[in-house]
């Protein structure tokens, strides 16, 4: 089990997770993107989820085109991925880690991964809130 350092006596305890953005290119070819969700894995606690949230305003802006239910069905497949069961499909048996890698691996794809990042967090779904009102509303 991983255990931050430095720990508050007597506080609550914080483990390291890791984050990814979800990221919306609508046209790949150009580059531009919007954040519609992140990817929340905290392997101590065997977590992870994932939060979505599409600004059809702004997708529209980068692409008056853009497919919006399309994107909205790959974002509710990267929710339904991380929920593990029947929604994830054939990542359904899969460790929550093996998922979180999986669905944060490049891909030039209309929903793409950030960087994955690295934070300490006592609640890994309260963060998983906290960094969707923070990167993507």
């Amino acid at each position: 089990m991983t255990t931050a350092p430095g720990n508050p006596p007597g506080g609550a305890r914080r483990d390291v997770f890791e984050y990814a953005v979800l990221r919306v290119v609508p046209r790949v070819e150009r580059g531009e993107l919007i954040n519609a969700g992140v990817l929340v894995y905290c392997r101590a606690k065997g977590f992870v989820a994932a939060r979505t949230h599409l600004d059809e305003t702004r997708l529209r802006c980068l692409d008056p085109q853009a497919d919006v239910e399309g994107v909205r069905a790959a974002l509710r497949a990267v929710e339904g991925v991380c929920g593990g069961g029947d929604g994830a499909g054939q990542a359904a048996g899969d460790e929550p880690g093996r998922r979180f890698r999986w669905l944060t691996a490049p891909r030039s794809t209309v929903v793409q991964p950030g960087p994955v990042h690295t934070g300490l967090t006592s609640d890994p779904l309260a963060e998983t809130e906290r960094l969707l009102d923070l990167l993507v509303r």
